[in-house]
């Protein structure tokens, strides 16, 4: 029998005991089939074409996302489905920062309320389209990344200073003791 969304979620519930991640990557079933299902750019979840309107559901089923070889899976114990993700799974859209300079620490929370703290473990990346403009990411768990929200990437840059790597000076910032390039500063003045 092909999974179902309510299959799915029946067993994320159950496999979600206090209110923890489930441990996804200790999973490895079958795959029984791709489900109608998508993440938007802007971290909207669809099923089959309609948009899921209840936040403890996305939060739920993004509990059992899981990524392989670049595609996405919903997986528990005994069923993996997959899902279509437009860029990248998770939306951070809310920022905090502490401290100053190497010393600083910034923390995101995302719209399914993961907090990562930016560093060595969670890295910070941004990407230039053919035009320039940037899409800012930052690794949230198991490979999977969270496109960083305009309103938070504007809090970031506001951050940012420069700071010299292998010659080139960049304008960045820092968080746990890690510089995270954003833009070289000779594009700035450009």
């Amino acid at each position: 029998m092909k999974p179902t969304a309510d299959s799915l979620m029946k067993a994320a519930r159950e496999a979600q005991k206090g209110g923890k991640i489930p441990p996804v990557h200790l999973w490895n079933p079958e795959f029984c089939g791709d489900l109608d299902m998508e993440i938007r750019r802007d971290g909207t979840w669809f099923y089959m074409g309609t948009p899921i309107g209840r936040h403890a559901l996305v939060k739920l089923f993004s509990s059992i996302l899981k990524l392989e070889d670049g595609q996405y899976f919903l997986v528990t114990p005994v069923e993996k489905v997959g899902i279509r993700v437009v860029d990248k799974p998770f939306v951070a859209v809310d920022i905090e920062a502490a401290g100053a300079g190497a010393e600083q620490v910034i923390s995101f929370t995302t719209s399914v309320e993961d907090t990562v703290i930016a560093g060595p473990e969670h890295p910070i990346r941004v990407v230039r389209d053919e035009e320039g403009e940037p899409s800012p990411y930052v690794m949230v768990r198991a490979g999977m990344e969270a496109l960083i929200d305009r309103k938070s990437f504007y809090r970031l840059v506001d951050l940012g200073e420069s700071h010299v790597i292998d010659g080139t000076d960049w304008f960045g910032v820092w968080s746990q003791a890690t510089f995270f390039p954003i833009i070289p500063v000779a594009d700035l003045d450009g």
